[in-house]
């Protein structure tokens, strides 16, 4: 009888190593699946950073392009402000 005992708790013991063999097979695959998606994740970090600095750039362009046509328009606006009294003297006479 305490043979048999013996046995189950052997059994037992098999049982629970194998299932602590498959888990830890589940975690090394887990953590391979983690380790390329943190992989995967940083690449398309570092695009987009790459993005965010050529969206920068261009914005900073844009801007600059930006005051220079306003700066160009209130000049064009300031000589027609100084052409006007001029062209309703002309019309008076």
């Amino acid at each position: 009888m305490s043979n048999s005992i013996g046995m189950e708790k052997f059994s037992n013991l098999e049982d629970k190593i194998y299932l602590t063999i498959e888990y830890a097979k589940r975690m090394r695959d887990e953590n391979e699946r983690l380790k390329r998606e943190l992989s995967s994740l940083r690449h398309e970090i570092a695009s987009l950073l790459e993005e965010k600095a050529r969206l920068e750039e261009k914005v900073e362009r844009l801007m600059n392009e930006r005051d220079a046509v306003q700066l160009k328009i209130e000049a064009m606006l300031d000589a027609m402000a100084v052409l006007e009294p001029a062209v309703a003297e002309l019309m008076q006479k």
